[in-house]
């Protein structure tokens, strides 16, 4: 009877290690055939079709001769050296810069002393033999449509619209201009904003399209649904300089100078109406490192739907395009 139990004990604990070693052997073929499959892909992608995007992520971060075509920072100020020294230092370190455009529509000119600060931060920052190149736009008229000013002699086409008090990490930075080059005429930012009608029913008597409402972050929030970036931190190109000062109906740039806003909801409206395609939001974490802006003031809401509806007035329609689409960064996730 001893003997019988030994010999079932014995049995089952040899029956215990052969199926471990059967399991661990599972786990070591099943990795066997994952390494075999990346060799395997690494090696036959030209011949597929696949396409590595490694290289250019890796040039990207690269030599600045690569960016070359990176872009141009143009940067709005207004009375606050702190802080756009604060901003233009963090702005240097990103690899993609080229040049850096200060709108400067004070009554006064820039002092020596921010020039002299500003330039040997420019000139410490350069590298791969490649300068920075830094130059104020100096303005007569204190006007918000400054900040989309043509600038003929921008070396790149894509624009890093910025205030100066908001602040990204150069990874963010450099995300989102990759972004931008995969849709180099639509609007990418960080900033999403959305307009609704106020009211269906009118809409549907008397073919009214009804009032629209502006709609800001935390109807983003909610919805999850935008129309808008703001040129508060977007990239788009430089055409749209261009058509804002040449092209754009006047009475809204004469709108946005006599009200002191939506200059930016003017720019989403402009690229709209080009393109007929929303924006792009890109997912990114912002420093806000000046004070409270216009936004935080009472009636910000009801000024702002007063410029959509004068916009959509002048346009004959309303070009905004609504979408959930968000860019993401999957190098930096776990799961997606």
């Amino acid at each position: 009877m001893r003997g019988s139990l030994l010999g079932r004990r014995t049995a089952t604990r040899l029956r215990q290690v052969v199926i471990s070693a059967v399991k661990s052997a599972k786990i070591k073929l099943l990795l066997c055939c994952c390494v075999l499959f990346a060799f395997f892909a690494t090696r036959t992608a030209p011949f597929l079709g696949w396409t590595d995007h490694a290289d250019s992520l890796n040039s990207f971060s690269g030599s600045r001769l690569y960016y070359r075509r990176g872009y141009a920072l143009v940067i709005n100020t207004w009375k606050r050296n702190d802080l756009l020294k604060q901003s233009i230092s963090h702005y240097t370190s990103c690899r993609g810069l080229d040049s850096i455009r200060i709108v400067w529509s004070e009554p006064n000119p820039p002092s020596d002393n921010l020039v002299k600060f500003l330039t040997q931060v420019v000139q410490s920052n350069s590298r791969d033999g490649q300068q920075i190149e830094l130059k104020f736009d100096i303005h007569e008229e204190d006007s918000l449509n400054n900040r989309f000013k043509e600038l003929k002699d921008l070396k790149t086409d894509a624009v890093l619209s910025i205030d100066d008090d908001i602040i990204f990490p150069c990874s963010t930075v450099e995300f989102a201009f990759s972004v931008w080059r995969t849709a180099p005429n639509a609007m990418v930012g960080w900033v999403p904003r959305m307009h609704w009608i106020e009211k269906l029913d009118t809409f549907m008597q008397n073919g009214n399209a009804g009032r629209y409402i502006y709609g800001g972050w935390w109807s983003v929030w909610w919805t999850g649904t935008y129309s808008m970036v703001l040129s508060k931190a977007a990239f788009f190109h430089k055409k749209y300089l261009s058509l804002y000062t040449n092209e754009m109906p006047a009475s809204i740039r004469e709108y946005v100078a006599k009200k002191r806003n939506c200059e930016d909801i003017a720019m989403s409206f402009l690229v709209a109406n080009a393109t007929g395609a929303p924006p792009i939001w890109v997912k990114g974490k912002i420093f806000e490192i000046g004070s409270t802006g216009i936004s935080s003031l009472g009636g910000h809401i009801e000024r702002r739907s007063e410029c959509v509806n004068m916009f959509v007035a002048e346009y004959g329609r309303m070009p905004l395009v609504s979408t959930s689409l968000k860019a993401v960064d999957s190098r930096n996730i776990w799961f997606w």
